[in-house]
Parts: C-alpha cells; sequence; structure tokens
C-alpha cells in the first residue's frame, strides 16, 4: 500500500507486525515442503525392488530377443517387454507417497534419463556386436548379462545425484525470489 510516495517505494502503514507470529507462519508453510523433500530423497535411495524388478524384466527381454527368432517373434517379445514394463511402472508409480510436480523436474532429470538410455542402449549395441560369432544360447545370456549389470550400476548413483540436491535448488529459488 502506498501513502501518497510517487517513488514507487513501500512506505509501510501502521499495521504492527508480530515478529514471532510472522516466523511460526513462515515455519508451518516450511515444514510440509521438507517433509516433501525428505520423502523425495528416501525413495531415490529406497530398497532397491523396483531396480531389480525393472533388470529382471530387461534381462528377460535381452535374452529372449538375441535368440535366433522370427520377425514376428521379435515384435511379440517387444510388445510383451513393453507391456509389463508400462505395468511395472504403473504400478510404483501408484506405490509412491509423493510425486513431484513438473516444475520440479529440472535438467538434472533430463540428463540422467538421457545418459541411462545411451550408457545401456550403447552396451546393448556394442554387447551385442562382441558376441556374434559366439552361439545364440550363451551370446544371449552374455549380452543380457553385461547389460543388465551396465544399467543396475547406473541407476542408482544417478538416481541420488539427481534427486539429491532438490532441497538446495529449493533454497536457491526461495532466496532469489526473496532478492526480488
Amino acid at each position: 500500500m502506498l501513502d501518497g510516495n510517487t517513488d514507487g517505494e513501500a512506505v509501510a502503514v501502521g499495521t504492527p507486525v508480530d515478529a514471532e507470529q510472522a516466523w511460526r507462519d513462515l515455519q508451518r508453510i516450511r515444514v510440509p515442503q521438507e517433509r516433501v523433500y525428505d520423502e523425495v530423497e528416501r525413495s531415490a535411495s529406497r530398497k532397491p525392488g523396483a531396480t531389480w524388478a525393472m533388470a529382471a524384466v530387461m534381462w528377460g527381454f535381452l535374452t529372449v530377443i538375441s535368440l535366433d527368432l522370427p520377425q514376428w517373434g521379435v515384435w511379440l517379445a517387444l510388445a510383451g517387454y513393453c507391456a509389463v514394463v508400462i505395468v511395472l511402472a504403473r504400478v510404483l508409480h501408484l506405490r509412491s507417497r509423493v510425486q513431484l510436480h513438473h516444475s520440479r523436474c529440472d535438467w538434472r532429470v533430463f540428463a540422467a534419463f538421457v545418459g541411462g538410455a545411451i550408457a545401456t542402449g550403447g552396451t546393448v549395441l556394442l554387447a551385442g556386436r562382441l558376441v556374434e560369432p559366439l552361439e545364440p544360447t550363451t551370446g544371449a545370456l552374455i549380452r543380457a548379462t553385461v547389460s543388465v549389470a551396465v544399467f543396475l550400476l547406473f541407476v542408482g548413483p544417478v538416481t541420488r545425484w539427481s534427486t539429491g540436491s532438490l532441497r538446495a535448488r529449493a533454497g536457491r529459488r526461495a532466496a532469489e525470489g526473496a532478492g526480488r
């Protein structure tokens, strides 16, 4: 509210502000936000059941498509893999206790997704080239095992990296907002 000041500066009106009440109000807002960040960090380092389930599905898919299948068999395996991954993602999504707003998913989440796709996909292709001289069954097992091992080694640290600094980023955003 402006009191006749033409410079555009806000002038304090005679309303007293209780500093302790203002601090309690701020904490009442901040505490639920901190709980959200705690839950996101906890879910990023949760029990690895979802990671192991995804790895098992990936291993089975890579083993099946590495065999000498007819074209319709490859498409059937791909459709089955996609269906299982979608069901697994849906179940895990329903089990999660907290969901971040899309504005909290920044470049780190995108970089983790792209990096994982490149690392895992590159390993699948490279392992496929390296095991070509072997018989299909042995080559399929080696290719699937190496690719899933890379996936498992990549997922944990990258997930913690992409979600670990949410609290720090939120603090920076709040400081930037307060500085305006």
